[in-house]
């Protein structure tokens, strides 16, 4: 088991790719907490995650609840081996008409969160720990009316190759992975009828290079290379898997 006796964090982990990624660990030997908002999702995560883990309601947004998080894994699990920052929000943000809600329910769960939640998790990293941010495709190729998303993920991305610097003295290594278009309710949450949904999956396929949209399994994966040893000689980088729409 790849991640045989390690501890793991991650952000936005009771659904899609968070919570994907939390069972994948789990049945590669790690002992996971996760944090999410919603408490239907909190409590259906705890049964899916069983007995080697710990859900916590959290909001990546607050300085002061990430800390929390930070103590119980110290109570818990006494130190962390791996971090992955997935929690993130994406809307459309048309430049005429965005607010300054919008605004900040965007930058701060993107951005400002994955930096405290950096910053509150530190203290209880081991030596030698890997840390995974998640930003997005679009963070190199922009998409009409995402622009505060494709910025604020532009922002980790530099996160982590200025961070995979910093935190060498620690032999911490950060690097990012980049999904591209996935099958998850991050669709539905922007604001579409159930119908425009399904309409927007199958468009979202033929724009796709290799013809379907990917799934939150296949950004766990990934995500387990740049969390396990396999990948110790790896740092700085941003691992892209989107099925080559960055391509296009």
């Amino acid at each position: 088991m790849r991640l045989h006796q390690k501890t793991a964090l991650i952000t936005g982990g009771t659904d899609g790719i968070g919570l994907a990624t939390a069972k994948l660990f789990v049945k590669e030997g790690a002992r996971v907490a996760v944090t999410g908002r919603d408490k239907n999702r909190i409590e259906k995560a705890k049964l899916e995650l069983g007995a080697n883990s710990l859900v916590i309601a959290a909001d990546v947004r607050s300085h002061d609840e990430m800390a929390m998080v930070s103590r119980r894994i110290q109570e818990e699990f006494t130190a962390l081996d791996v971090l992955f920052a997935n929690a993130g929000r994406a809307f459309d943000t048309p430049l005429e008409s965005t607010t300054e809600e919008q605004y900040d329910e965007m930058i701060d769960t993107n951005l400002k969160g994955v930096f405290f939640t950096m910053q509150t998790a530190l203290p209880v990293m081991r030596e030698g720990a890997s840390v995974i941010l998640n930003t997005s495709f679009i963070n190199q190729t922009g998409k009409l009316g995402l622009s505060l998303c494709a910025a604020s993920k532009a922002a980790v991305r530099s996160l982590a190759q200025t961070w995979s610097k910093e935190l060498l003295a620690r032999k911490i290594r950060v690097n990012a992975v980049s999904p591209g278009i996935i099958n998850t309710d991050i669709i539905a949450k922007m604001g579409l009828s159930p119908e425009e949904v399904e309409k927007a999956k199958s468009q979202f396929s033929t724009l796709i290079p290799v013809g379907y949209m990917g799934k939150p399994d296949d950004i766990a994966a990934a995500t387990l290379f740049l969390a396990s040893d396999e990948s110790k000689y790896v740092v700085g980088t941003e691992l892209v898997v989107d099925g080559g729409i960055s391509q296009l």
